[in-house]
């Protein structure tokens, strides 16, 4: 009993301990990345990178989740009323909870790894400590531009994620319910608030916080060579992911609050 004791206090202890240190982290990059010279270049292609290159995976991806989640909303009533609901259903989930959700999840897992092997390669590589010998700040040159575009382009993404969720309803309800156009149209502005779809950005700018920062974190602490790459790799996107899900509770009942 009291070895598991211990053994929690010690998982505690160290939970707690990294969390202090990824706060440190985020205080050097709002200390260090507002000054001059500016990152900008490496800014437009951190940009470029997470959105440009996440575009793909989150436009397929949230259409079929649309799909799906018509067909659900049809088919899951024995009566006539899941029909007639579609675009209620869809626009509101979407906007509110899928659309935000899904696209933190699937980019977060590919942002959060190439964020951690890439900054991991250059610290087993020594180019961090080349970077401090040189007098400039890690949490400048690689830590802000990485961040701060995740900031950008995730509730970017998420809005493309709503639209395309919603086009995904809407061509099962044309196509498998038989719903015409404008009653799936009128469904979805009448059901869909601007609280809503604000509330989904909000949650996808809280998520990319999240995920960029706990990337650069694991890759700065690197050890152990190309192995210490890959654990590394591994703790990113399990901790992005268990933290997007819990701040989505959170922050879910502060919306419902507010």
């Amino acid at each position: 009993m009291n070895r598991l004791v211990k053994k929690i206090s010690l998982s505690f202890e160290k939970i707690f301990s990294e969390v202090g240190s990824i706060t440190r982290l985020w205080i050097d990059t709002l200390r260090f990345g507002f000054k001059r010279p500016y990152e900008i270049h490496a800014l437009i292609s951190q940009m470029e990178d997470i959105g440009v290159g996440s575009l793909f995976i989150v436009v397929i991806s949230s259409f079929f989740v649309g799909m799906v989640m018509a067909v659900q909303v049809a088919y899951s009533e024995a009566n006539f009323a899941g029909r007639v609901m579609v675009g209620i259903g869809v626009g509101v989930v979407i906007t509110k909870e899928f659309g935000p959700l899904l696209t933190a999840l699937l980019v977060g897992g590919r942002v959060s790894a190439g964020i951690t092997s890439v900054i991991g390669s250059m610290v087993v590589t020594e180019q961090v400590d080349a970077i401090r010998l040189l007098g400039a700040s890690p949490a400048k040159k690689l830590v802000f531009p990485r961040v701060f575009a995740a900031l950008l382009m995730l509730p970017v993404l998420t809005a493309i994620a709503d639209l395309v969720g919603i086009l995904g309803g809407l061509v099962v309800s044309l196509l498998d319910i038989k719903m015409g156009f404008l009653t799936y149209y009128y469904q979805v502005v009448h059901s869909v608030t601007l609280s809503d779809f604000f509330g989904g950005l909000f949650k996808a700018f809280v998520f990319a916080f999240f995920i960029s920062l706990i990337g650069c974190y694991n890759g700065l602490h690197v050890k152990g060579g190309a192995e210490g790459v890959g654990q590394a790799t591994t703790r990113s996107v399990v901790a992005a992911s268990v933290s997007v899900m819990i701040a989505d509770y959170f922050i879910t009942k502060l919306l419902l609050i507010l």
